[in-house]
């Protein structure tokens, strides 16, 4: 009996050690998992699984700590390497008293082979990414270029995921410290070889960068310059493709082809992934300021969307004085927002919209009196120059030539006599606004089907099917005839 308590006790303690929960593995497994996928991808030749790696880092970017990056560094490249003196030097050091015990699972050791360049580059990226987020931005900017100066010496097409991203933050490392003026060469350097490497998502990252590069420093004849002479962009990447957009709205905007300029932005928002909130608010901010500019009002919708509603207040109410016409509310909310336009850089735009909002006004005073004196016409503009019956008889000559109003002038006695509305249904403007909804549509519809994306080779696996089973079928025949020459052997 006392033996079989022993046993049943005995037995009845795995099952407790197993219905507790098992320890969290450490950001080191992690990496050390990344790296194992990166190796994989590399041996076999398959990019999706170094972008997958990718993805898995940013994942766990805000748990990296020093101790962890070093150790990995330690891992993934050989202590003799230039590589790991450069980097290892870069990391900051911490106690020994400080490091945290792992209290991770046992797992199976994870091993790769030393002397790969992705592994190499993506310490170099997992590095660079540290030094940012701990706002070490002068080794970061070291960093970043020791690993551009390794990628000019190696042209393979599993590097170039984590290429785009190592150009990427070596851009935005440079912006964070105002010195973005002075990597403009090199980056133009780097599009010129990825053209000639043929590594089209390089082209696609360095092209938005030297875009936002010359946006930044307001030069839009030279960032025009460079996006009509470079390579068509292919929109590999969903991402590169909405800032692409971006930049081509802004570029247009500022060129005033604002109808391209608003399908370039609304495509970029609505293109863009829900997550990237602050992009998509750049994108509404900017299409609503040509939506205005074209005389059209954005509905009300487009200033309630979920977590915008703050930031799209301004141009809210400028919207309102917008559709009101009136000239001194329009001043009143420009210099109330003037600071957060001039963030936004949209202060020049908005200026613009002064002669908007005048026309607005007088569309309205139109439609209201049937006749009306240009002295009044100035006072509920509440023009203030110095002979404002004069700039009101302009602009309303002006309007009546650009068929913004149907009147005509009553110079002998100054007065605006405005015509009888006629019937809309009888003229075109029906016609001309479905048709421009059904060209959305069909071209909605066309850059759907663009996107849509097929696995490689589909049209091979019906056969390469066949083909396995007749492998499995003759390796079946085969170990069938082994086993009956063992059997004669018996």
């Amino acid at each position: 009996m006392p033996e079989d308590v022993e046993m049943n006790d005995s037995q009845a303690a795995p099952a407790a050690v197993s219905d507790a929960p098992a320890p969290a593995q450490s950001t080191l497994h992690h990496l050390k998992e990344i790296a194992s996928v990166i190796e994989a991808g590399s041996l076999s030749k398959e990019v999706r699984r170094i972008s997958r790696a990718v993805r898995l880092t940013i994942a766990h970017r805000r748990r990296l700590a020093a101790r962890d990056v070093a150790a990995f560094l330690a891992f993934a490249l050989p202590p003799s390497s230039e590589a790991f003196a450069r980097l290892s030097a870069l990391v900051p050091k911490e106690d020994g008293s400080e490091m945290d015990v792992d209290t991770a699972a046992p797992t199976a050791q994870v091993s790769i082979k030393h002397g790969l360049p992705e592994i190499e580059i993506y310490c170099y990226l997992l590095v660079l990414i540290f030094l940012i987020d701990n706002k070490k931005y002068d080794e970061a900017k070291t960093c970043a270029s020791t690993s551009i100066a390794r990628l000019k010496s190696l042209n393979r097409r599993t590097v170039d995921v984590l290429a785009s991203r190592l150009y990427s933050y070596y851009s935005y490392v440079h912006e964070l410290t105002n010195t973005l003026a002075e990597i403009r060469g090199t980056l133009l350097a780097l599009h010129r070889m990825a053209t000639l490497h043929h590594d089209e998502l390089g082209q696609e990252t360095l092209l938005n960068l030297l875009l936002h590069n010359y946006l930044h420093y307001n030069l839009y004849d030279q960032a025009e310059k460079l996006r009509s002479k470079a390579p068509r962009f292919e929109a590999h990447s969903n991402q590169q493709f909405c800032r692409y957009l971006f930049y081509l709205g802004k570029i247009r905007t500022i060129q005033l082809e604002y109808t391209d300029a608003k399908e370039s932005l609304l495509q970029a928002a609505r293109k863009a992934p829900t997550t990237a909130r602050g992009f998509r608010i750049q994108c509404n901010k900017w299409a609503i300021i040509v939506r205005l500019l074209l005389g059209e009002i954005p509905e009300r919708t487009v200033f309630m969307q979920k977590g915008m509603k703050a930031a799209l207040t301004p141009y809210f109410e400028l919207t309102n004085a917008v559709r009101v016409g009136d000239l001194e509310l329009f001043r009143s909310v420009a210099d109330k927002f003037s600071s957060t336009f001039s963030a936004d850089r949209t202060r020049n735009l908005i200026v613009r919209l002064r002669h908007n909002v005048i026309r607005t006004g007088l569309r309205n005073i139109s439609i209201s009196y049937s006749r009306i004196s240009l002295a009044d016409i100035a006072k509920k503009l509440r023009l203030d120059s110095e002979n404002p019956v004069a700039d009101a008889e302009s602009i309303v000559a002006k309007a009546i030539r650009d068929g913004a109003i149907d009147a005509t002038i009553d110079h002998a006695n100054g007065c605006m006599v405005s015509k009888e509305t006629g019937d809309v249904y009888s003229t075109n403007e029906p016609q001309i606004a479905l048709n421009s909804r059904i060209a959305f549509c069909l071209n909605m519809h066309n850059e759907a089907v663009k996107a849509l994306r097929f696995p490689p080779n589909s049209h091979k696996e019906k056969e390469s099917a066949e083909k396995r089973r007749e492998r499995l079928q003759q390796e079946e025949e085969l170990a069938k005839h082994m086993a009956e020459e063992d059997d004669d052997d018996f």
